[in-house]
């Protein structure tokens, strides 16, 4: 009988003592807020995170804000709301510019396309004279100018001045191609992937227009923006956040059961989206980034600078210092 009480009191003892010890642990996390859209893909990622505890092996504790728009992300990060949002690095170099200290860390380099219907006689970019194109993202969209100046460089031509643009939000671009009240859509990568997957092709891709104009390696497109003075207090949470979303985008790119437990949050309509979005998603995962990638978006941001003007860019006049996070350890890229 007393064997049996002093087992039961050991046990006690030890589940008390297992609690005290996660209780402890998880007092010791560091909090980090980050606002993100409410439907974007950037979601999956921070499912993976939470779902497989990556924030806690890295010592933070990852507390997600759901955001309405890209512009309530910005005012979100401008009036202290969240730590940390998810935007591009023309928007931190102007806001740098501006005497405000936000940096950036690369998160994605994936891209849309031109895309047409597969039976569309469409063949190639001087094919769309007199045409109409859905433009995703507004007249300053960074695909857009790319594109313009790319036309610019190949055609001699503006594509603004070819074509009838029709600037929308990215599901309505994507029902107006299907419906074929426009002869093409220019929109963002899951998008494109899901026009794919309706039986669309592309006419020409993001990368092959960055090469022709001379950006030779890939850039990010978004990335995990906060403040410099925020960085430089909470480095070790910083960078325990972003080692936790590399965590989850390698568990994502070699690991198929992952993509199938976190397919519901993917709201594919089928097998061929499901495995477009997929691959798509893999094909944009920064494996590295260098000093010949930041002097790839220099490029990137003076060709864009010239198109979109101040609109896009204001007062900079060229990549403002410190708009990638210096305390970023980034994998070197092979020359």
């Amino acid at each position: 009988m007393l064997n049996k009480l002093f087992f039961r009191m050991l046990l006690v003892t030890v589940l008390l003592t297992v609690s005290t010890l996660s209780m402890a642990k998880e007092a010791s996390l560091k909090p980090i807020k980050v606002g993100v859209l409410k439907f974007g893909t950037v979601n999956w990622v921070l499912n993976v995170i939470k779902h497989h505890e990556l924030d806690k092996k890295h010592g933070v504790d990852l507390q997600i804000t759901g955001l309405a728009s890209k512009k309530a992300s910005h005012v979100s990060i401008q009036g202290g709301a969240v730590d940390m949002i998810v935007s591009d690095w023309i928007w931190v170099s102007r806001q740098r510019a501006e005497n405000r200290d936000y940096t950036f860390v690369p998160y994605s380099n994936a891209t849309g396309s031109v895309m047409v219907k597969k039976e569309s006689p469409i063949k190639t970019l001087a094919d769309f004279e007199g045409k109409k194109l859905g433009v995703a993202g507004g007249p300053v969209d960074k695909s857009w100018l790319f594109l313009r100046a790319y036309t610019q460089k190949t055609l001699g031509k503006d594509m603004a001045e070819m074509v009838e643009p029709s600037f929308g939000a990215p599901p309505l671009l994507n029902k107006l191609a299907m419906r074929d009240e426009v002869d093409g859509a220019l929109n963002f990568w899951h998008f494109t992937a899901k026009l794919k997957s309706a039986g669309f092709r592309p006419i020409v891709t993001m990368p092959e227009v960055l090469k022709e104009l001379g950006v030779k390696r890939p850039i990010p497109i978004i990335g995990w923006v906060f403040s410099e003075a925020y960085g430089a207090k909470n480095t070790e949470a910083v960078n325990g956040f972003i080692k936790a979303s590399e965590d989850a985008k390698k568990l994502l790119l070699d690991s198929d059961a992952e993509w199938e437990r976190i397919r519901p949050k993917m709201k594919a309509k089928s097998d061929g989206m499901f495995v477009n979005l997929r691959d798509a998603f893999r094909e944009g995962v920064p494996r590295c980034f260098g000093d010949e990638e930041k002097l790839a978006a220099k490029s990137a941001f003076a060709i864009v600078a010239k198109l979109g003007g101040k609109k896009l860019v204001g007062k900079s006049t060229e990549l403002n210092d410190g708009t990638f996070w210096k305390l970023y350890q980034a994998k070197t890229c092979p020359k």
